[in-house]
């Protein structure tokens, strides 16, 4: 039977391997659908389905946008984006443009703590990617002032960190907003991350439902069999479709697989389906 992937990240943005070499990858697992999520950049999905095509594989376009709600960084996937809506493009510009503008304030604040990494430091390990924290976590790993990318995120970068710099980010509902107006659906990230607490949770998705969105990550590599039961339990409720993935970026998280994720994910196709169904009712009611 095909496994399906949902969620996986390129050297287009923080991953480390290229589309290609992704899609390659996904064919030993036996993965027969994916979708590529890159950070705020849809830049990898035509060489994705390029090397795609040689192994009957389907590429779904997809992206993974930031975004605020109620104050946190929160993460909307998008599926079956028109990634090539140039209004859409511009919005993912603005993105790129604000990791940009983050990095140095970012380096400037490890200087003062001891610190020392330049910007062409970190440019040189995003190479084409969208440049962002991670990238920084790679070269403090490179220079051993951190032993992990753990502890590059939960001593310097992460927020409440001695380095961390905010994001000038769109709210959830922009994001939302932007993902639909390309004829996409919209699905909540990894929702551990949004709220602790399940009913905080319920009542997030709930209003996020009235912003326009459609989808809740239920099956994750991190999510634990009661949180998994627990999600699509909260989507039914909500009337919310169910989508997954492995969050799959390569050597800086080893222990995430494509299309297993740490060994028991699986996305089933009934999910892909419904996803199918909701995006093609979107794209109908598209001007």
């Amino acid at each position: 039977m095909r496994r399906i992937d949902l969620h996986l990240h390129s050297t287009y943005s923080d991953g480390s391997l290229s589309p290609t070499d992704l899609v390659k990858l996904a064919h030993h697992a036996q993965v027969g659908v994916l979708s590529l999520t890159d950070h705020d950049t849809t830049d990898g999905i035509t060489e994705a389905s390029e090397a795609a095509s040689s192994y009957d594989i389907e590429v779904i376009p997809g992206v993974e946008v930031s975004s605020l709600y109620r104050g946190k960084e929160t993460h909307i996937l998008g599926y079956f984006v028109n990634h090539e809506n140039p209004q859409f493009q511009q919005h993912l510009t603005f993105l790129r443009q604000s990791r940009h503008e983050r990095i140095p304030k970012i380096i400037d604040k490890l200087k003062s703590l001891g610190v020392t990494i330049s910007y062409e430091d970190v440019k040189a390990v995003a190479g084409r990617g969208s440049i962002g924290r991670p990238h920084v976590a790679r070269v403090l790993l490179k220079k051993h002032y951190v032993p992990t990318i753990e502890q590059a995120f939960s001593r310097y970068l992460k927020e409440g960190s001695t380095a961390y710099v905010a994001r000038q980010l769109p709210d959830a509902q922009e994001a939302i907003r932007w993902i639909r107006d390309a004829g996409g659906v919209a699905s909540l990230a990894h929702p551990s991350w949004v709220r602790n607490s399940l009913s905080e949770l319920q009542v997030a998705c709930q209003e996020l439902k009235t912003l326009g969105l459609q989808a809740i990550e239920v099956y994750y590599s991190a999510h634990s069999s009661r949180q998994t039961s627990e999600y699509l339990n909260l989507a039914h409720r909500l009337d919310l479709v169910v989508t997954g993935g492995s969050d799959f970026h390569g050597s800086t998280r080893p222990d995430i697989d494509v299309g297993i994720g740490k060994g028991n994910l699986k996305i089933p196709e009934q999910a892909l389906e419904q996803l199918r169904t909701c995006a093609a009712g979107n794209q109908k009611a598209s001007p």
